[in-house]
């Protein structure tokens, strides 16, 4: 098992600007206290790569800046030379997780998640699509035959759900807020649209139901979206999940990802929890948990 980490590379944002940026720090920094010898920092994507899920023209303009600011609003980040390496570095450590877990039954990226992105556009904080670029290179690599999205963010995984909409290999579930952001849902391989105020025992009793047959089609890779945003106390979530409840989730999932065979990706996507320290805590017992499944191994 390896933990990569991006947060040795700053992601400025003017002061007051709703994405908590800082929980990326706060959660190395609880996760080494545990993990330490299993954490690395996460390498770039390279454009080629980025290329591969993303429009040309839409690398080319990210990477040097020339991305109308349209299109920058939509993403909801102000363009830096440091978002640049951020972003890059973000779906490095997903790819490197994906051969990581490929190699040792699980890999762990402490972001990502960046499910929003589009083949040519961004979204929702969200500038490259981690979980699409790191598929499709497995994919064309011949590493992996059958991909297996679950997507427990609170908001759908549009972007994921729309680039991979006509390709078999790889199935996305998503389960997430029906009356939340975004507000155009794209059609994943199977949705599952939950109301307002869902709590613990009817989310775990639908995601119980739901995985085994999920797993039943033999993926070789799980990428597991692992968002804290379910939770009561999130600014943006809509749902109503314990801390409890979450870390339940978490263990459901890799528990029965572990025992199929199949290799796991753990990406962290959402957290917006006033105050951000519950945010960094659900976070923190996700990777705990993943620690005591895999962390044993090389």
């Amino acid at each position: 098992m390896r933990i990569y980490r991006t947060d040795q590379f700053a992601l400025p944002l003017p002061e007051g600007h709703r994405f908590p940026a800082e929980k990326y720090q706060l959660l190395a920094t609880a996760v080494a206290q545990f993990a330490a010898p299993l954490m690395e920092e996460a390498p770039a994507a390279s454009a080629w790569e980025l290329q591969q899920v993303h429009a040309a023209d839409y690398v080319a303009q990210v990477l040097d800046g020339s991305l109308p600011p349209r299109a920058w609003r939509e993403i909801g980040l102000p363009w830096s030379p440091q978002l640049v390496e951020r972003s890059r570095r973000s779906v490095g450590a997903t790819v490197a997780a994906a051969r990581t877990a490929l190699l040792h039954g699980c890999g762990v990226n402490l972001a990502g998640g960046t499910h929003h992105a589009y083949h040519d556009k961004g979204s929702g904080f969200c500038v490259f699509n981690d979980v699409a670029v790191a598929s499709r290179l497995l994919l064309q690599e011949g590493l992996a035959r059958r991909i297996l999205v679950i997507d427990l963010d609170v908001h759908q995984g549009n972007g994921t759900a729309a680039i991979f909409r006509d390709e078999p290999r790889v199935f996305t579930f998503s389960m997430h807020g029906e009356k939340n952001f975004p507000f155009r849902k794209e059609a994943s391989s199977l949705d599952i649209d939950l109301p307002d105020q869902t709590d613990d025992a009817s989310y775990l009793s639908l995601l119980q139901r739901h995985l085994p047959a999920l797993l039943q089609q033999q993926p070789d890779i799980v990428f597991y979206l692992a968002g804290a945003d379910p939770y009561a106390g999130d600014r943006l979530g809509k749902l109503a999940l314990s801390k409890a409840g979450l870390l339940q989730r978490d263990q459901l999932v890799m528990q029965q990802v572990q025992d199929s065979g199949a290799a796991l990706v753990i990406t962290m996507a959402g957290g917006y929890a006033n105050p951000i320290s519950d945010t960094v805590e659900i976070q923190t017992n996700t990777v705990a948990a993943a620690y005591q499944l895999f962390g044993s191994g090389v």
